[in-house]
């Protein structure tokens, strides 16, 4: 447990936070072979069905899946899932980028502007290839929130591992003001060229006082599946065996 559940900064008294997770699930994984990364399984469960679940044990009130490339597949095997693999009690909002190819920001705010409509107070940001993140990662990011300087409108995670620096981690999480001037300076741009959307990089460094990088040593907030590097690495560090599921 960390500090970060006892020392709210919020306005007293601490709020219980409506928190929409959007998960990115886009892109072409052209150095995983163009495979669909979040379909690899850990211990029978795709990396995917994996992350849906700890957002809904961890209290994540409601999650947007932004797909594109491999959509099909991705939703076949959600809909085809056993009942003790799927997304349960929550309804999971699925979001289709039609230009998949204009990169992760263009996935980024298809996934706000739908979550704009469910109202929430902080969005996390999520990617759908972490195999280490467990429902305590989740919530402790959420409790950082609640214990981080007053003003904070990001937050992203810095893994610090002994002896090296800090290096950004992922979920991100942004806040509704965030979300809100996001999707209005994409309006703003009146340009076909979804390219040029801006993301959370632009935002922080227009706005470098209200974000807070979140220091911590837990490095599941480190690990994700670009390469077949990354899958030896996995398992030569940590003894987690990540396979294709049939037909991948």
């Amino acid at each position: 447990m960390t500090q970060a559940r006892f020392d709210c900064t919020l306005p007293a008294p601490c709020p219980r936070l409506r928190v929409v997770a959007i998960v990115l699930a886009a892109g072409t994984a052209s150095r995983m072979g163009g495979r669909p990364k979040c379909l690899l399984q850990r211990d029978g469960q795709t990396l995917l069905q994996r992350l849906l679940e700890r957002l809904e044990t961890a209290g994540i009130d409601e999650t947007v899946l932004v797909l594109g490339h491999h959509a099909d597949a991705v939703q076949k095997v959600l809909d085809t899932s056993t009942p003790a693999h799927t997304f349960g009690r929550k309804t999971l909002h699925r979001v289709l980028n039609p230009q998949p190819t204009d990169g992760q920001n263009s996935s980024l705010h298809l996934g706000l502007a739908k979550a704009q409509s469910l109202a929430p107070d902080w969005l996390m940001v999520a990617l759908a290839d972490q195999p280490l993140l467990e429902t305590q990662d989740l919530q402790d990011l959420v409790a950082a929130v609640k214990h981080a300087p007053p003003g904070t409108q990001m937050l992203q995670p810095q893994v610090a591992k002994p002896g090296e620096s800090a290096q950004p981690g992922n979920p991100v999480m942004l806040s509704n003001v965030v979300m809100t001037d996001l999707l209005q300076k994409g309006q703003s741009l009146g340009t076909t060229d979804l390219s040029k959307l801006p993301g959370g990089k632009e935002w922080r460094q227009r706005n470098p006082a209200q974000f807070h990088p979140w220091t911590t040593a837990n490095v599941h907030y480190r690990v994700d599946m670009d390469t077949p590097d990354d899958l030896a690495t996995l398992q030569r560090q940590y003894g987690i065996q990540l396979v294709w599921g049939q037909g991948l």
